[in-house]
């Protein structure tokens, strides 16, 4: 693709280099390629794609296979349409033909066919998205390759997760909660799992600090989603007690609910003949009491009206209530971390870099206090962070530093101080 193909696509006054998520995609363009590959054309077409490349890449034992051993394994296909399928894929790197006259996967081909067996692994009860996403962070982490993005995904997926159960419980509708419920418990080992993978990174005191921050808040949203089953159950016991039994029967009207969804549209269209009329029927039979009953609720809702329109007497005028403004001190905590967990010199541009300027400012302003008040006693995490066993050293040299919006800034280093020796 080109950049005139891209033009087409943007807003007059842009250009594809305006553009960095574009610019990252198209640099990826030989993996990109080859999904486009796999999957243009009719479903028929890539399901015999995906089909040739999975049968040659399954025999791990015998990775080669001659044009004749596969028209035999194929020989349920049409002959023609596995040689076009053959050719499609040599051409589009996918498979290669050997010196040797056998066919083999190239590396993307066989790196597209595992990422879909990846895919494909995770049945539906299990919610195949949660599920491949948490091996993927998994993976990810075994590697030391975590980053920011992977965990957004997962993030992204437990708050849609989340609304989905809140919509089902504001539903009222007991069959949503039950499906829900069950979608809960089978995406339960994937939550565990993910709890596990966050308890390792947020326990790395070399995690960047969006990693962290992205790690946090997938905690938050998983301790919302533990808390979901108890108002699962709150719901379902309210609708218990506004359950309907017919008569002496014992079918109640959840019974009646669920018999009528296992119907299908013939058997309810049918039910409904001459039970439902287009107009309403107006005639109205009432006796006396009734029409007594009725008087009575009108006239009561009149006196309410009458009451809740009397004039109320001005309000005076009280003198507000200044509420403490509170402090977001996440930023400390994490720095606090990484400090008690620092056992050798560093240099102190490293310990204050990610984030930006204003929270590499942050963490300078914080040394800075460490080194002038060393030892003084306060309380909550100021004071644990006072009270850490650091030292630091100011240079009247510049050091280049480059990134977070900082050019240059002061040499210096945070040491750990040595433990006092007792004679």
């Amino acid at each position: 693709m080109t950049e005139q193909d891209f033009a087409d696509y943007l807003a007059p006054g842009y250009a594809a280099d305006d553009v960095p998520e574009l610019t990252a995609l198209a640099a990826a363009r030989p993996v990109v390629g080859t999904f486009i590959s796999l999957f243009r054309g009719s479903e028929a077409e890539v399901l015999l794609r995906l089909l040739v490349l999975r049968e040659i890449g399954h025999d791990a034992d015998s990775p080669r296979w001659s044009p004749d051993a596969l028209r035999r394994r194929f020989a349920y296909l049409d002959a023609v349409k596995l040689e076009t399928v053959l050719k499609r894929l040599r051409e589009h790197d996918l498979l290669r033909f050997g010196d040797d006259g056998h066919y083999h996967l190239s590396d993307p081909g066989r790196n597209a066919v595992a990422a879909l067996g990846m895919l494909l692994r995770f049945d539906d009860a299990e919610d195949a998205e949660l599920g491949f996403l948490t091996a993927q962070l998994a993976g990810l982490q075994a590697t030391g390759s975590v980053n920011a993005e992977a965990l957004g995904h997962l993030l992204s997926k437990l708050n849609d997760l989340s609304l989905h159960f809140e919509d089902a419980i504001a539903s009222g509708s007991e069959f949503r909660i039950v499906e829900s419920r069950q979608r809960l418990s089978a995406n339960g080992k994937w939550l565990d799992r993910g709890t596990e993978i966050l308890r390792q990174l947020l326990a790395d005191p070399d995690a960047s600090f969006d990693v962290a921050r992205i790690a946090q808040r997938i905690g938050l949203a998983q301790s919302r989603l533990a808390r979901v089953d108890a108002a699962f159950q709150r719901a379902l016991n309210k609708i218990e007690t506004q359950r309907v039994t017919l008569g002496s029967s014992g079918v109640s009207s959840s019974d009646v609910g669920a018999w009528l969804r296992r119907q299908d549209a013939d058997a309810l269209v049918a039910m409904a003949l001459g039970a439902i009329t287009d107009t309403p029927d107006l005639r109205l039979l009432a006796g006396g009491h009734e029409l007594l009953d009725r008087a009575e609720v009108a006239l009561c809702d009149i006196e309410r009206n009458g009451a809740a329109q009397a004039e109320m007497p001005p309000p005076d005028t009280a003198p507000p209530a200044d509420r403490p403004e509170e402090e977001d001190l996440r930023l400390l905590t994490h720095f606090t971390s990484r400090l008690a967990a620092l056992d050798e010199a560093a240099p102190l541009h490293a310990l204050i870099a990610g984030g930006g300027f204003h929270q590499a400012a942050y963490r300078l302003s914080l040394l800075a206090m460490l080194a002038d008040t060393r030892g003084a006693s306060e309380d909550g995490p100021v004071g644990q962070f006072l009270q850490i066993p650091m030292d630091v050293h100011f240079d009247d040299t510049l050091v280049d530093v480059g990134s977070d919006e900082i050019a240059r800034m002061s040499r210096g280093e945070v040491r750990p101080r040595p433990s006092p020796s007792h004679d």
